[in-house]
């Protein structure tokens, strides 16, 4: 296959995915070269291309945090990879560790940096990650977003203990993440979803308790119940505001909330959104390339996989897209490069 790029113009909405040629790319001193085996996406990705993101895409940029690729030319002072390499990069370009600042937030790839959704993809030297061994190539490339995103929810700023009970709610990327990092962690999981088939599948997932949403409206109520009345310690919440009242409502004396998902809610919450609950709310935004580093070694510990929904080929980029939009996945959308 000649080495093409897929590019998106946000102004020209669902067709702003368009690909061309693309020329092989020449490391700066602290760069790295991967030649791309294959890319995931994220919600945030339909964000971009419908420019609903907080951070607007760069126009012509190449889309896709998340992939995975082999390393063909490594500038010549670059130490972290060697030629040969199975890598990935982090989420936001400069964030190692530490608190997340704002200007970290302004550097991500597929957004103001050139994504995985391409032949080649230029790294910088700082952001690469080596991926676990026994991950398959697609499997490899879901791990950027929702992965780290999900471990970083359930370990810190304080993390899940053995035996501490874990509220997951919804069941996309990020939420089956947090079902498999919640389990690795030692934790019970209680998981709320939308319909009976997820809950079959989450309970293979390791759910120890999945609640039916449309069957259990006041599904907090089962959480409470299920915890012998005292609540969750700790929250995903990765919907967003729609649930996050009765995330609160399930929480333990202390708990600790972290919302993750970007849905608005129908009306705009108004009052106090702790209600009568003693606990703590945040928002985070994805990780750090020590949160990254740490779930990867958790992973390969465990030898845990990633949930993968549907490969799609390069050339069926933009139906990846439109399945993603529409298809109701449940895993992972990935698409595999030649």
């Amino acid at each position: 296959m000649t080495a093409a790029a897929y590019h998106l113009d946000p102004s020209r909405g669902v067709a702003g995915l368009t690909v061309a040629p693309q020329p092989t790319p020449e490391p700066g001193s602290h760069q790295v070269v991967v030649r791309v085996l294959a890319a995931s996406l994220n919600r945030r990705d339909l964000m971009l291309l419908d420019g609903a993101y907080p951070l607007s895409a760069t126009p012509g940029i190449v889309p896709l945090s998340d992939g995975v690729g082999e390393v063909v030319a490594v500038g010549d002072k670059v130490t972290r990879a060697s030629v040969g390499d199975r890598v990935t990069a982090t989420y936001f370009v400069r964030w190692i560790d530490g608190p997340q600042r704002q200007s970290h937030v302004l550097e991500q790839y597929g957004a103001t940096y050139h994504g995985m959704l391409a032949t080649y993809a230029v790294l910088e030297e700082d952001s690469v990650v080596h991926v676990p061994r026994h991950l398959t190539d697609a499997e490899a490339a879901t791990l950027t977003c929702a992965g780290v995103v999900a471990w970083a929810a359930l370990t810190a700023p304080l993390p899940v203990l053995p035996g501490e009970a874990v509220l997951i709610v919804g069941s996309g990327g990020v939420a089956l993440f947090g079902v498999q990092h919640a389990k690795m962690l030692g934790a019970e999981v209680i998981s709320i979803t939308s319909t009976a088939d997820k809950a079959a599948r989450l309970r293979d997932l390791g759910a120890d308790e999945v609640i039916v949403r449309s069957r259990t409206p006041d599904w907090e109520r089962a959480v409470l119940d299920r915890t012998g009345g005292d609540g969750v310690e700790h929250v995903l919440d990765a919907v967003g505001l729609p649930t996050l009242a009765r995330s609160v409502r399930s929480g333990a004396y202390n708990a600790r909330i972290t919302m993750v998902g970007a849905m608005p809610a129908e009306d705009a919450p108004t009052g106090n959104p702790f209600g009568a609950s003693y606990l703590s709310i945040r928002r985070i935004a994805v990780g750090s390339r020590v949160d990254f580093e740490a779930m990867n070694r958790s992973i390969t510990e465990h030898k845990t996989r990633p949930v993968l929904d549907s490969v799609f080929s390069f050339d069926q980029a933009e139906a990846a897209y439109h399945y993603f939009r529409t298809g109701d996945p449940f895993g992972k959308v990935v698409v595999a490069l030649p």
